[in-house]
C-alpha cells in the first residue's frame, strides 16, 4: 500500500497535468490572467505537498494548511472559469470532482498531523 502523503502527491500530479492541459486551451485574453492564476495555484499545491511530505510537526501542519488555502482558491478560480465559459460543463464537473477527492485525501492527511500537535 502506498503511504498516504505519496499517494496524495501522485494523485495531485495527475490532476495538475489535467488542469495545465485545460488552461493551455483558454483564449489568449484570459490565459495570462485567470489561466495563469489557476496554473500557479496548482503548482503551488504540488510544491507545498512536497514540502509537507518531508517536514515534521508544526512545519508540516503549516504546509498542509497552506495547501488547503490554495485548494480553496483554485476551487474559486475553477468556478469563475466555468461561469465565464472557459471550461465546458464536462471539464468543470471533472475538475470539481478531482478537487473534491483531493480535498478529502488532504483532510485524511491533516487529521493525524493536527492530532499529533494536540
Amino acid at each position: 500500500m502506498t503511504p498516504e502523503p505519496l499517494r496524495i502527491l501522485v494523485e495531485w500530479e495527475r490532476t495538475l497535468n489535467d488542469l495545465l492541459d485545460r488552461t493551455a486551451k483558454f483564449p489568449k485574453a484570459v490565459r495570462y490572467s485567470i489561466g495563469a492564476r489557476m496554473d500557479e495555484a496548482g503548482i503551488d499545491i504540488a510544491l507545498l505537498l512536497t514540502d509537507a511530505r518531508y517536514a515534521r510537526g508544526e512545519r508540516r501542519r503549516r504546509a498542509l494548511e497552506e495547501v488547503d488555502r490554495q485548494l480553496n482558491r483554485l476551487r474559486l478560480l475553477v468556478r469563475l472559469a466555468f461561469a465565464r465559459r472557459l471550461l465546458a460543463t464536462g471539464g468543470y464537473e471533472h475538475l470539481s470532482r478531482e478537487l473534491d477527492t483531493f480535498g478529502k485525501g488532504l483532510g485524511g492527511w491533516r487529521r493525524p498531523v493536527a492530532a499529533a500537535e494536540s
